[in-house]
């Protein structure tokens, strides 16, 4: 039975992405894969297990969630899809190997979350589209859109920097306000992450 503990622990290491309550009620929250380490889904008798998707509904957790948790999770899902649109600009418009390289993490990490977020407000009853309060407005974002070569490139990453520090200031908000552990534990990794992203782009500008 070694190997079915190994599984219990994962799924609650790895429910990154669990739940919250319509307006804060104390619901229980579900239990949702992230994109950290893989949950293993046991088999039945004589099949093989098998690996969830990030955003593949796991079950219940025990835990009470609060109305900053709901906010911090609707909040994030139009910042992530904001800065995967961000992102797209960057192969037909800038020559950096560098550029194209950071874009590419910004959407193979910020992807998997949005779907998993969106799986987990459906599954409490939530609007998965979140609200929109962008960062960059529509003036900017033309602006990048019409850039191109070293133009470009310093217009990205100035852009790109504000809009992960508006993310890392949601998620100080949600450490500060939030009570559920797997909203907390996704603010945390937003913090790490994107301020590790931040410093890269900084020295990127200095040249």
């Amino acid at each position: 039975m070694r190997w079915l503990y190994g599984v219990i622990v994962t799924i609650s290491m790895t429910s990154v992405l669990a739940g919250c309550a319509a307006g804060g009620t104390g619901e229980r929250a579900p239990l949702v894969a992230g994109t950290g380490a893989p949950v293993i889904i046991p088999g039945g008798p004589g099949d093989a297990g098998r690996t969830a998707e990030p955003g593949e509904r796991l079950g219940a957790s025990e835990a009470r969630v609060s109305a900053a948790d709901v906010r911090f999770a609707e909040g994030m899902i139009p910042h992530h899809r904001q800065a995967l649109e961000m992102a797209a600009l960057v192969a037909p418009r800038s020559s950096s190997a560098v550029l194209r390289t950071l874009a590419g993490r910004i959407t193979a990490a910020q992807r998997p979350e949005i779907a998993a977020l969106s799986s987990w407000l459906k599954a409490v009853g939530r609007p998965p589209e979140g609200h929109a309060d962008h960062t960059v407005t529509l003036e900017q974002m033309n602006r990048l859109r019409a850039a191109r070569g070293a133009a470009f490139d310093e217009l990205f990453l100035n852009l790109m920097i504000a809009h992960h520090e508006e993310a890392m200031t949601m998620a100080r908000r949600q450490l500060k306000d939030g009570t559920d552990r797997a909203m907390l534990a996704t603010a945390k990794d937003v913090l790490s992450g994107q301020g590790v992203e931040i410093a890269r782009m900084r020295r990127l500008l200095r040249g």
